[in-house]
């Protein structure tokens, strides 16, 4: 599976970005279509999960401003990133996990998005 993410960019505090990631095949089976993001210096973080059952996950710290989405039909998966913060910043990689049993994951290019103060 290729996985091209796109929509990031520059915008103030405050602002919003939306973020999609178009899969070369079928996500619908997919066990899970993850954000990652990685700051300057620091380790790469799970941001949000879509998994197929139809569950999302957040990390604490973008609950209540991110929102992760999936449409099976577009095999394209969404950040739609509300009231950002400078900390914010980062790369943001899309991830197709195939789950616990194949223990295979597909990797983005990465998206940059920075959020200026």
């Amino acid at each position: 599976v290729q996985l091209q993410a796109c929509g990031g960019g520059l915008v103030q505090a405050g602002g919003c970005l939306r973020l999609s990631c178009a899969a070369s095949a079928s996500i619908a089976d997919i066990y899970a279509m993850d954000w990652y993001r990685q700051a300057p210096g620091k380790q790469r973080e799970l941001v949000a999960s879509s998994t197929v059952g139809g569950s999302a996950y957040y990390s604490d710290f973008v609950k209540g401003r991110f929102t992760i989405s999936r449409d099976n039909a577009k095999n394209t998966v969404y950040l739609q990133m509300n009231s950002l913060k400078p900390e914010d910043t980062a790369v943001y990689y899309c991830n197709a996990d195939l789950g616990p049993l194949l223990k295979i994951d597909y990797w983005g290019q990465g998206t940059e998005v920075t959020v200026s103060s």
